[in-house]
């Protein structure tokens, strides 16, 4: 049968237009494409004027010869939006032009897509504020903005959008508070205002989104109270309000939302108790409410919550002990009660818990044993359980463990002996039992354990030699930490080539002999403390080949002998704390020592943020190290990287004080007392700009106190005492407040705060321009002389005082009149301050 004609052409006509795009649409498309910085795109290659753009064009689709989508995610395009053909394209219902690398706003001109029902511009970098004209796109329902640049408030036009069902907008720098009309929006099922700065409190409103499945509100600055109303949305299923201000108590309708999966509240100031209700929440997943300020005990209600994986309650003020119903959570893989003050034994019901792979119980206090229920947590791999009051041994079972990866028991009561078992746990990277109360030998098993990095049995009472097996560990090991034991015996040569050892920590020990050779074996070792053994050894030379060492502490031994001239260019570069104190050093300071020292001559300007010595990243171990500074022994639990100290104390160093220790102005403390030096004090020790404390006391210095050390305004301590110094103690800035213990046993010393008066004390200067600085003295001088006829001639009348005042004035020089001023300030309050001492 023949078509007829007019049914041909309808047809052709229909095919043309699906498959053809307007011309229109055609160059207008071209006309922003053209705007691109990178023209050279390859995904966007086929957008030519001579191919068909509804067949041909990467990402664009037509309907009946309209374009009516245009998704073009992740083309890597670099342009903007302001030649984006919105009035050309009124057909456009789908658009994505998301990850990409598009700059500028939006403008508002995307009024006139109005069958506009997705749009998708996240990942980008656009900026400035949400056009309010978004709110006229009435057929929208998708809208994806996030990780933008975006600021200023959310447009209250959006609550036009009444088929909106998803708005995203997180990660951008909005403001202002959550517009109450956002509650209008009642097919919303997702609403996504997180990390951004919006502040005031949640509006009511939002409880009449019953439609909701997600909101997301966390990482602002929200603050108030969480409104009851959203106990209305039984639709919900997650529930972000984290990172905020918000305060109050837990509405307790939260445990009506029957759908809810994941209620994450953490970092918040909510306080009063944990709601009962929430054991409602039978479909719950998550529970994040740490650090908050919650208090009372823990729910038994919660062991109710059958599907729940994660549970962290950390970080508040809870109390009591742990609820025994915790054990029925057979899904559980995160428990997280630590930082409270919860009481009472471990429950040994949480061995039940089959599938738990993290347990924090730590920083309570716990009493009582582990309980040997423990052995049936098979999936265990990462052990919190310190900081608490645990008693007993390590019980046998704990060797069930076997897929254990981290275990702190340190800072605790545990007695008795290290398992024995613990090779069994192969997999075992760190092992922390430190500050217990164990006793016996260190079990040579430990050796086999070949995974393990980080070990430390530190503040014990192990006794016994160091197993020399530990040297088959060097492969692995990188923190090995047994300091203040009572371990005996000589260090054999047991550190092994290729060792990625870090940190050695043996001090205070009966440790003896030789310090072993095999140490420089240990190339990548930057913490090493011996300090408070009996090693007996002249200084070990070859310390030279050990190029990353950043603290050395060989303080309260018995090594003797001088330190020879270092050959190695590099040696101690790296060097920041060396503290050779209490030992019987002899010969002259080392020069070469000093000069080596590059750590220590160079001040570090750009740490915005304190920084510690340590592996990159490592959570697991803190170095530490215990200084004299300041008259007084410290234990540093963390090491800055800006404390450079240097202690030779206690020996019987003799000769001069090199003037080359000026030039690590980086030193915060330098102790050379209770030596044999002699000489006077080096006036290039001004240059130790940061030094906090000075200790030069019991030795044979003579000569005076350099007056430039007046300068080192971070000075908090100095102790002089106990040598041979004469002459006028310097005064101003820190040397003001220093008493009479600071320069004691020194009969030749006058001024403050020994004396009365030592004539015309010098007292330094800050800002001064070069003229003032060369007539510092003679000024100084002349201000002497100006006081004294100033009090002579106080009878003589006004008329005097004005005739100088005019003469001052005449000679344009009131800058220096101030300056004279200042001084006679300066001297009355030095008076005043001289005269309340002698009263007392």
């Amino acid at each position: 049968m023949m078509v007829p004609k007019i049914v041909q052409f309808l047809i052709l006509l229909y095919l043309f237009t699906v498959t053809f795009a307007s011309m229109e649409e055609t160059i207008a498309l071209l006309k922003w494409k053209a705007t691109f910085k990178n023209q050279t795109n390859s995904l966007l290659a086929s957008w030519t004027q001579s191919s068909n753009a509804c067949m041909d064009w990467y990402g664009v689709m037509c309907l009946n010869g309209r374009v009516s989508k245009l998704d073009i995610q992740g083309a890597r395009v670099i342009g903007t939006l302001y030649d984006f053909p919105f009035s050309t394209l009124p057909f456009l219902e789908y658009v994505d032009l998301s990850v990409n690398n598009l700059s500028g706003t939006i403008p508002p001109e995307i009024s006139n897509l109005t069958n506009l029902v997705y749009l998708d511009l996240h990942t980008n970098m656009i900026s400035g504020t949400i056009p309010s004209q978004i709110g006229s796109l009435a057929k929208l329902q998708n809208i994806y903005i996030y990780d933008n640049l975006l600021n200023g408030s959310i447009p209250t036009s959006l609550s036009n959008l009444t088929n909106l069902s998803i708005l995203s907008l997180y990660q951008n720098n909005l403001s202002s508070s959550i517009p109450t009309e956002i509650g209008y929006l009642r097919s919303l099922t997702s609403l996504d205002l997180g990390t951004n700065s919006l502040n005031g409190s949640i509006p009511t409103s939002l409880g009449n989104l019953t439609s909701l499945s997600s909101l997301f509100l966390n990482q602002n600055h929200l603050f108030g109270s969480i409104p009851p109303s959203l106990g209305n949305l039984t639709s919900l299923s997650i529930l972000y309000l984290n990172q905020n201000n918000l305060s109050g108590s837990i509405p307790e309708e939260i445990g009506y939302l029957r759908s809810l999966s994941q209620l994450v509240l953490a970092k918040n100031s909510l306080s009063g108790v944990i709601p009962a209700s929430l054991g409602n929440l039978t479909s719950l997943t998550s529970m994040y409410l740490r650090e908050n300020h919650l208090s009372s005990s823990i729910p038994e209600e919660i062991g109710y919550l059958r599907t729940l994986s994660y549970l962290d309650l950390s970080t508040n003020f809870l109390s009591g002990s742990i609820p025994t119903s915790l054990g029925n959570l057979n899904e559980l893989y995160l428990l997280s009660l630590y930082a409270n003050n919860l009481s009472g034994s471990i429950p040994s019901e949480l061995g039940n818990i089959g599938r738990l792979v993290t347990m924090y119980l730590n920083i309570n206090q716990l009493i009582g044993s582990i309980p040997d229920s423990f052995g049936n947590l098979r999936n265990l791999q990462w052990m919190y359980l310190h900081n608490n009051n645990l008693t007993e041994k390590i019980p046998s079972s704990f060797c069930n463990l076997m897929k254990l990866k981290v275990v702190y028991l340190g800072r605790n009561n545990f007695r008795g002996e290290i398992p024995q078992c613990l090779v069994n746990i192969s997999g075992l990277e760190v092992l922390k039992i430190e500050d217990n109360n164990l006793g016996e030998d260190i079990p040579s098993s430990i050796c086999n354990l070949t995974s393990l990095r980080i070990l430390d049995l530190g503040r014990n009472n192990l006794k016994g030699a160091i197993p020399q097996c530990f040297g088959n560990m060097g492969g692995h090991l990188e923190v090995l930490d047994i300091h203040q034991n009572n371990l005996y015996g000589t260090l054999s040569e047991i550190f092994s080539n290729g060792s990625v050892l870090r940190s050695l920590d043996l001090h205070d020990n009966e440790l003896e002999g030789k310090i072993p050779r095999s140490l420089a074996n240990c190339k990548n070792l930057e913490i090493l403390d011996l300090g408070d053994n009996h090693f007996n050894d002249t200084f070990p030379i070859w310390f030279e080949t050990l190029p990353n060492l950043k603290v050395l502490s060989l303080r309260s031994n018995k090594l003797h002998g001088p330190i020879r001239a270092l050959s190695n260019e590099n040696m101690f570069s790296e060097l920041r704390i060396i503290d050779l104190s209490y030992n019987a050093f002899t010969g002259n300071l080392s020069t070469s020592l000093f000069q080596k020292l590059i750590a220590m001559r160079t001040i570090d300007q750009t740490a915005k943020v304190p920084t510690y010595l340590g592996k990159s990243g490592e959570r697991d171990y803190n170095d530490s190290v215990t200084v004299s500074t300041k008259g007084m022994e410290y234990e540093l639990d963390r090491i800055s990287t800006l404390f450079k100290t240097i202690d030779l104390s206690s020996n019987k160093f003799e000769g001069h004080i090199p003037s080359s220790l000026g030039d690590l102005i980086a030193l915060r403390v330098l102790n050379l007392s209770h030596n044999r030096l002699q000489g006077n004090i080096p006036s290039s020790l001004e240059s130790l700009s940061l030094v906090e404390s000075l200790d030069l006391s019991f030795n044979q210095l003579s000569g005076e106190i350099p007056r430039q050390l007046a300068a080192l305004t971070f000075l908090s301590f100095l102790n002089l005492s106990h040598n041979h110094l004469q002459g006028c103690i310097p005064q101003g800035h820190q040397f003001d407040t220093f008493q009479n213990n600071s320069y004691e046993g020194n009969d030749g010393l006058r001024g403050f705060p020994v004396s009365e008066g030592c004539g015309s004390n010098w007292t330094p200067e800050t800002n001064n321009s070069d003229y003032e600085s060369d007539d510092e003295e003679s000024n100084s001088e002349f201000l002497n002389d100006f006081w004294k006829a100033a009090l002579m001639g106080y009878g003589s009348g006004l008329c005097i005082g004005v005739s100088i005042i005019y003469i001052m004035i005449s000679t344009g020089n009131l800058k220096w009149l101030a300056k004279i001023f200042e001084k006679l300030e300066q001297k009355i309050i030095m008076r005043q301050i001289r005269k309340k001492l002698s009263q007392r």
